[in-house]
């Protein structure tokens, strides 16, 4: 639960797979105030949501219920097995005008009714593209339209680590498409699942050898991706024949690196294939995750720089939230300058 009791302007949330991460912000987008909880999105019925947010930012909710507690949600609470299904927002196509996805995330939200009225709830749509293939992204757009609100201009590559890695290309700030690389449910698979489980074992790159043998499986997935399942059985191979590794658990952790290595590199094969030389790609994720992705490719030339993830998640939120305020705004203007209008025409008839 929250520990603190503050009053917030608005709730940031990000609802994950595994866990919640919720914050309370002020009126000048600062963080006064952090709560978390295990409970994500796949161990609940769509029915227990509410109650789950409740529980963990009700010591920042208002005692009056007339004037309602925004909360902007992010992440698979917008699933359709999470609380309620937010649509995806489509990317322009060579048939459809040219639009900025990102910019419109704030204007597509799905608002969701609450029990508690001291709630006002709306959950930030995914992405969709159908060209050059079939592709969707659910909470990394949050994540990008962070790095926009922090560089209005980006333009380049933005990769995002993760079970289902999401690699995405920016032109000026608009988002223009994305690969999922499914590298890290892959690695998962095969160290825990195939014949490979009995060979290999979590490390460190920091260890000089399970470095060489990372960098190796990279190099070597990239210069002949097409071998590269013939490469994994090979670690198998190599724990049963090779004299020259390591014994006992030194041996699973060196083999697990050339396992981890053959996996991103055929990533990298797919994702790096149109990128110039020396390019800046953008990393936003897990830190310890990161770090591998900017091993292997500063190890390939390219340039890296990182962004914090849930500082990324927080300058979304914050720019998702601005542009629903702004909305809102608009909506009561209108409804206002309807009802005087309204008004003078009922005044004038009267006379």
């Amino acid at each position: 639960m929250s520990a603190v009791s503050v009053t917030p302007a608005w709730i940031a949330v990000d609802w994950g797979s595994s866990n919640l991460r919720a914050w309370a912000v002020n009126d000048d987008d600062a963080v006064i105030a952090q709560a978390s909880s295990a409970r994500g999105m796949l161990g609940l019925a769509a029915d227990e949501f509410e109650d789950v947010l409740r529980v963990l930012i009700n010591d920042w909710l208002p005692d009056d219920t007339t004037s309602p507690m925004p909360v902007l949600i992010c992440g698979m609470a917008g699933a359709r097995q999470g609380w309620q299904e937010a649509a995806y927002l489509p990317l322009p196509t060579e048939k459809t005008p040219s639009h900025d996805v990102l910019a419109a995330l704030g204007e597509r939200l799905t608002h969701v009714t609450t029990r508690d009225s001291r709630l006002a709830v709306a959950i930030v749509p995914g992405l969709c593209q159908q060209q050059p293939t079939y592709d969707v992204m659910r909470g990394e757009e949050t994540q990008l339209a962070g790095l926009v609100a922090a560089q209005p201009d980006y333009s380049g590559a933005v990769c995002l680590p993760g079970t289902h890695a999401k690699w995405a290309h920016l032109a000026s700030g608009a988002i223009t498409g994305f690969s999922t690389f499914m590298s890290g449910e892959l690695y998962k698979l095969l160290s825990q699942d195939s014949v490979l489980k009995h060979s290999v074992a979590a490390g460190d790159l920091s260890d000089a050898a399970q470095r060489g043998a990372y960098l190796e499986g990279i190099d070597t997935a990239l210069a002949a991706p097409e071998r590269t399942t013939a490469q994994l059985f090979g670690i198998r191979a190599r724990d049963l024949l090779d004299t020259a590794l390591p014994q006992g658990d030194a041996r699973k952790a060196v083999l697990g690196a050339r396992l981890s290595g053959l996996v991103l590199g055929l990533e990298l094969a797919g994702a790096t294939a149109e990128l110039s030389d020396h390019a800046t790609i953008t990393l936003i994720g897990d830190a310890v995750l990161c770090q591998r992705y900017q091993v292997a490719l500063e190890h390939l030339g390219y340039h890296v720089t990182t962004a914090a993830n849930a500082d990324m998640i927080l300058a979304g939120l914050g720019r998702i939230q601005r542009a629903r305020s702004a909305a809102q705004a608009s909506s009561s203007d209108r409804g206002s300058s309807s009802a005087r209008a309204s008004s003078s025409d009922r005044a004038s008839v009267s006379h």
